[in-house]
């Protein structure tokens, strides 16, 4: 999740933090499945969270810093991917993730590990069980002021990584960067988010980022990315991406804690028909 500093987005950040921790208090569902217990701590102070792997008995702690921004916390819809992250490496069969992981499978002895980008990793939590359920290789990856904490959460977990598989790497990347991409690389078999689409103005670099790393790749690459809506700005964003991107609803979760809306899991490709002009008008008229 990314951040901007003027005082209207710190008020709004304030107020969705309040509700988020709300959501996140012990959330997991009926069946004792993957559940987050969120760490409490006086006012400023860390939290540090455990959140229980089912599928590979294994418990993953990170670290949230509530006073540094919202880069820093968990959000409602990680939690969300990681449940299905687990519920995919018990039965990939009936997993809404299959259309986005079944062209590779890490399962298979003779097929390489998948490769995985995460955009807006904030704590680290999707990125770090995508890796030990998958036993993916994974590049986290987050703006330059939020890169220690995210260090301090793969290494948190290095032991999990070693027992379970999986690689993960931290990288700096900047949204609508063309630079960072080239450096990160293009050639992954997945991209992941998780309430990536927040701050309006960040609606075209994100596009942007997602254009170089989608681009001319057709059905190739999925970018999977859970969203809880928030405001009807939002549309914007989506509509931008239609113009270049098939996009499909995988999962929808039930609204819990009185909300009325629950997170919504959606696959993102390129068009068959990559539009280079289409790409072009969308940027411009943003």
């Amino acid at each position: 999740m990314l951040e901007q500093n003027d005082n209207n987005d710190n008020d709004e950040e304030e107020d969705i933090s309040q509700l988020f921790t709300m959501l996140l208090s012990d959330s997991g569902d009926e069946n004792g499945d993957t559940k987050t217990k969120v760490g409490h701590s006086t006012p400023g102070q860390p939290k540090l969270d455990h959140h229980y792997i089912t599928s590979i008995n294994t418990t993953l702690l990170t670290r949230q810093l509530p006073s540094q921004g919202l880069s820093f916390q968990l959000w409602p819809a990680a939690t969300t991917l990681v449940t299905l992250l687990d519920d995919h490496r018990r039965n990939p069969n009936k997993s809404p993730l299959s259309p986005a992981l079944r062209s590779r499978s890490s399962d298979g002895p003779d097929l390489p590990p998948l490769t995985i980008l995460e955009l807006g990793s904030g704590t680290g939590l999707l990125g770090i069980a995508a890796a030990v359920t998958l036993g993916a290789n994974v590049t986290v990856t987050d703006l330059p002021h939020v890169i220690p904490n995210l260090q301090f959460n793969v290494d948190a977990n290095a032991e999990a990584l070693a027992v379970n598989g999986g690689t993960v790497k931290v990288a700096s990347l900047s949204w609508g960067e063309a630079g960072d991409v080239e450096l990160i690389g293009r050639e992954f078999d997945v991209i992941i988010g998780s309430d990536v689409v927040y701050h309006d103005h960040l609606y075209e670099p994100l596009l942007q980022t997602l254009y170089l790393l989608l681009g001319g790749r057709g059905k190739t690459t999925s970018f999977v990315m859970a969203h809880l809506r928030r405001w009807k700005k939002e549309s914007s964003f989506f509509k931008k991406a239609k113009k270049v991107f098939d996009m499909e609803v995988l999962y929808e979760d039930t609204p819990c804690n009185g909300s009325r809306l629950g997170v919504v899991v959606y696959r993102f490709t390129g068009k068959e028909k990559w539009n280079l002009n289409v790409v072009s008008a969308t940027n411009k008229a943003g």
